[in-house]
């Protein structure tokens, strides 16, 4: 303090102390100003860009979903060059697909593909339908795998699971017990529960007994079916299939509908270890 009074001691007291002041707390005022400028401009740059990025989603969801909601190919029953004949039917956003002489209604997932195509694949990640912003459909199974042209050759029947009585439940897991049995050589025990969806159960039932018979039936995988003593389906919050300790428990989930339900294919993947 006394370094500052010899300072400005030449100067009037009121230039020696209250200018030097005024123009301290102006500069003060000015950091400050910048300070916060400063800190809202990074706090900002995040946010910005945070919010550019989920426009450029949202926008590229949107591009997405515009083509596949142009390429879903309507409700008919199909007919392929190589003769294999099929159902489409939809059910809310789902896509449903029974080829002739199955019990198996395949839920189909669109994905956009090259040159604004949709790809339909099943819940095992494989290739069933290619259908072109035009509406030309391609279908894909084991016999034809590199595609064959379809058309239209009839009208939808509905795909949705049927529901049955107690006897006719009965009667139907009796069935289905006797056919594994007949196929493995040996008893095999059927255990179904549904509270939720008996129906999607009774479905996952057929699916499942249908893919052990095959399996069954080919000698190279028959032997992965040497452990097999029960099938139970059950309702969960999750669709999955698992082979463990002689049981193949297939877990069905009634809010998903049709989808949740595991296809055969992803019962044979769950039997038969993948390379």
């Amino acid at each position: 303090m006394m370094a500052t009074v010899e300072v400005e001691a030449e100067n009037p007291p009121c230039f020696a102390v209250v200018a030097p002041r005024a123009r301290t707390v102006a500069g003060l005022r000015l950091d400050l100003a910048a300070l916060m400028l400063l800190t809202a401009c990074l706090a900002a740059s995040p946010a910005a860009a945070q919010l550019r990025s989920n426009a450029q989603a949202e926008q590229s969801r949107t591009i997405r979903d515009q083509t596949v909601t142009r390429s879903v190919p309507p409700p008919a029953r199909y007919v392929s060059e190589a003769g294999q004949g099929f159902v489409l039917d939809r059910a809310g956003s789902l896509t449903l697909l029974r080829f002739d002489r199955s019990n198996e209604t395949w839920a189909l997932r669109p994905s956009s593909a090259p040159r604004g195509d949709t790809i339909y694949r099943n819940d095992a990640g494989e290739q069933v339908l290619r259908v072109t912003p035009s509406g030309g459909i391609t279908v894909y199974t084991s016999r034809n795998p590199g595609g064959s042209p379809v058309s239209q050759a009839g009208p939808a029947v509905s795909l949705e699971p049927t529901s049955l009585g107690p006897v006719q439940m009965f009667n139907l897991m009796t069935r289905r017990s006797g056919l594994v049995s007949d196929a493995m050589g040996r008893l095999i025990r059927i255990n179904l529960s549904g509270e939720e969806s008996e129906a999607l159960c009774i479905e996952a039932l057929i699916v499942t007994t249908d893919a052990v018979v095959r399996i069954a039936r080919s000698p190279s995988a028959r032997p992965f079916l040497d452990r097999l003593r029960s099938i139970t389906v059950v309702e969960g919050s999750r669709a999955s299939v698992s082979y463990s300790q002689g049981d193949l428990r297939v877990v069905v989930d009634p809010r998903r509908g049709i989808a949740g339900r595991p296809s055969s294919a992803r019962v044979i993947r769950a039997v038969i270890p993948q390379d």
